[in-house]
């Protein structure tokens, strides 16, 4: 029997044997072969398009359950909302492959979410979002099959908890996502008068320059579409066999949020852009950071850096305490601080995407240990120049920074 290792189902081409794979390819196979994985003794894993998944050499001695099912459905439209139209997706379809298939019929709400790779049932775990577009302005829930049941439940977005780049889903619930629920914009009444399909608001302003536009301005969905992919294409982010750059998980660290006090140390130039977090519901102790989201671990970290606190153990953060938050660029900080695109440390194949400083590429042959070995140079000297941590963005499997 052919071995399987997660270097032939991940993005990145690393990681080591599978204990025992599955693949789904019906919802009612997705929940048969879940129930039967929640009673592996070694563990149970699942995977979608593997663009977001980083596991050790060591493998995975556990059953994977591959999430393969297929079928998009348009939905009685229960928002009440005139001109919307409700999706349910099934989890194993390709993202990118979804947002086409919109653009061509016409809904609004994905289209400068264009070529992110991966699959639907991921996209809420992360709380995707580019160019101006999240995931969380268009989800109305997801069907999740909690670890240990035997039939799924529906969620709510509130439910989700989504955040910046992470969700309830993210954070420690265990459990498959089977389908989601989305309200898009049926652009019917606008091509109607005007000959053809029109997007929501240019909300990013390189989008806005790529395509000739002002902020706000509204364009074709399918011009959208194709300026996206062409952004996304210059920085190795689209997923092409012919160009190593794409050998990635994509932006392997996720754009920093701190205190308005500590983005003032950063020099004039340096990216930020201001963001209103809800209101935390409780005082948390920084000891506990890593059971806490990406934004509240950055709250707590910078909390603790302007107090000087000599002992964590007793030390709370809240956002009052830090007053206005500030999300920076960790590409500008990974290359302010030194590392510029295609660097690698010596022997290694893996290396700093040649297009753009936030994509960690496996060059040819590299292992999960060298794309580890490289995440942990990035974040220390980013940690060392300007004394911010990055945050990883996948999720890893055997491998620790």
């Amino acid at each position: 029997m052919t071995e399987v290792r997660f270097a032939d189902l991940t993005t990145l081409q690393v990681g080591g044997p599978i204990g025992r794979l599955v693949t789904a390819t019906t919802q009612r196979d997705l929940v048969d072969l879940a129930v039967d994985a929640w009673d592996d003794p070694a563990g149970w894993l699942a995977v979608g398009g593997g663009s977001n998944l980083l596991v050790g050499d060591d493998g995975f001695a556990g059953t994977v359950v591959r999430v393969a099912t297929r079928g998009i459905e348009v939905l009685p439209d229960a928002s009440g909302t005139p001109g919307s139209v409700r999706l349910r997706v099934q989890a194993g379809e390709t993202w990118d492959d979804l947002v086409a298939w919109t653009v061509e019929q016409g809904y609004s709400g994905l289209e400068a979410l264009s070529g992110i790779p991966g699959s639907v049932g991921a996209a809420p775990v992360q709380n995707i979002g580019a160019y101006g577009q999240e995931l969380s302005s268009v989800l109305v829930a997801v069907e999740f099959l909690d670890e240990g049941a035997d039939r799924p439940r529906r969620m709510t977005a509130d439910e989700l908890e989504l955040g910046y780049r992470t969700s309830v889903l993210k954070q420690g619930l265990a459990g498959i996502v089977v389908s989601v629920e989305l309200d898009l914009h049926d652009t019917s009444a606008e091509r109607a008068v005007l000959g053809e399909a029109i997007g929501a608001p240019v909300a990013y302003a390189q989008l806005a320059g790529a395509l000739g536009v002002q902020l706000g301005d509204r364009v074709p969905l399918a011009r959208v579409r194709e300026a996206v992919l062409g952004l996304r294409r210059s920085k190795g982010m689209v997923l092409d066999p012919d160009d190593r750059d794409s050998v990635s998980a994509g932006s392997f660290f996720t754009n920093p949020i701190v205190s308005e006090k500590v983005a003032r140390t950063l020099p004039a130039d340096a990216p930020r852009w201001y963001v209103e977090p809800d209101e935390p519901d409780e005082v948390v102790p920084i000891a506990d950071l890593a059971s806490q989201s990406p934004l509240d671990a950055f709250l707590a970290h910078q909390a603790e850096v302007e107090a000087s606190v000599a002992s964590s153990s007793s030390a709370v953060a809240t956002t009052a305490a830090v007053g206005p938050l500030v999300k920076l660029s960790a590409a500008w900080l990974i290359e302010h601080s030194g590392i510029r695109r295609g660097f690698a440390l010596p022997g290694s194949r893996a290396a700093i995407s040649s297009k753009h400083t936030l994509a960690l590429t496996n060059r040819g042959g590299a292992t999960a240990a060298e794309i580890a070995q490289l995440a942990r140079f990035v974040r220390g000297r980013v940690q060392s120049e300007f004394g911010i941590t990055l945050f990883p963005e996948p999720v890893f499997v055997g491998v620790e920074l």
